[in-house]
């Protein structure tokens, strides 16, 4: 059975961090790259950040860049998101996706409130 089980969302004050995890199993893990996603209540869906299947070529969306580090272990078949300096706007539901096989997790709540 194929899984993608994000952890490590929360409410913190802006300015602060938070660490994502994304675990997958029942696939293939270090053969897809791997995607974070969020979706903010009444908003689209927003691309977050991508890495490639063995850790390399990062890539973030612009209102991250500089804050959000994506980065992955294939030994522990999981993707991590650090996310320093959060805002408010970084409310949303933050899902993680290996896009091209169609697998998504359940999504994990990130609260940015003072």
């Amino acid at each position: 059975q194929v899984q993608l089980v994000e952890s490590g969302g929360g409410l913190v004050q802006p300015g602060g961090s938070l660490r994502l995890s994304c675990a997958a199993s029942g696939f293939t893990f270090s053969r897809y790259a791997v995607t974070w996603y969020r979706q903010a209540p009444g908003k689209e869906r927003e691309w977050v950040a991508t890495i490639n299947s063995i850790g390399g070529n990062p890539g973030y969306a612009d209102s991250v860049k500089g804050r959000f580090a994506i980065s992955r272990d294939n030994a522990k078949n999981t993707v991590y998101l650090q996310m320093n300096n959060l805002k408010p706007e970084d409310t949303a539901v933050y899902y993680c996706s290996a896009p091209i096989a169609g697998y998504w997790g359940q999504g994990t709540q990130v609260t940015v409130s003072s």
